[in-house]
């Protein structure tokens, strides 16, 4: 099949552009529906035309459309975007800070508010158990002895100290209320019990 009839055949001019040829193609076969002979005449003269055209290209005959070599092009550039860079925290904090599943959070709070409750009665064994109890959590994260019992103990302290100031704030202003119900020691150790929770859920 010559190229000339490769064109009629699609029945196309010889400066047909690709589109048209690509359309005059579907065209045909839509139109002939299952017959095979026509249908593989129809894809023989395409491929005639396509290397055609391919020929006249390499010879430097004609011109490709820029679209077609450099389909990519044809999608539009996203507009610029600059994502806000997060804020990190520094490295040494990060080091610290743990993020812990439902799991790890719920199960010492329950042992923490049940040292809490037994404060009421005993506040020293009360605060004995809070102190083992995080120990134990701080420990079993990284196994690093020295630094989950430097944490408990800075939990500890500031527990009791802060504790012991707003017990005394508290009994002064609320002393009706509270009298018989709280001490300030058992207030010292409930304030204790939930920086040493916060502490054994959220650092490691």
């Amino acid at each position: 099949m010559s190229d000339k009839s490769s064109y009629e055949r699609l029945g196309l001019s010889e400066d047909a552009s690709f589109d048209e040829i690509q359309e005059a193609k579907s065209r045909l076969i839509e139109e002939v529906g299952s017959d095979r002979k026509q249908v593989e005449a129809i894809e023989a003269a395409y491929d005639a035309i396509l290397m055609d055209r391919l020929r006249l290209r390499q010879e430097g005959k004609i011109k490709v459309p820029e679209r077609i070599r450099f389909p990519e092009r044809l999608v539009e550039p996203p507009p610029e975007y600059t994502p806000t860079p997060v804020k990190q925290a520094p490295d040494w904090l990060q080091r610290f800070i743990d993020t812990p599943s439902g799991k790890d959070i719920m199960l010492p709070a329950a042992l923490f508010g049940a040292a809490s409750l037994l404060s009421l009665g005993a506040p020293s064994l009360a605060l004995a158990l809070g102190v083992g109890f995080s120990f134990y959590f701080l420990n079993r994260k990284e196994r690093k002895f020295g630094r989950a019992f430097l944490l408990t103990l800075v939990g500890l302290v500031l527990g009791i100290l802060l504790g012991i100031q707003l017990g005394g704030l508290l009994s002064g202003l609320f002393a009706a209320q509270l009298n018989g119900v709280f001490s300030v020691e058992s207030f010292a150790a409930i304030v204790t019990f939930v920086i040493l929770w916060l502490i054994s859920s959220f650092l490691r």
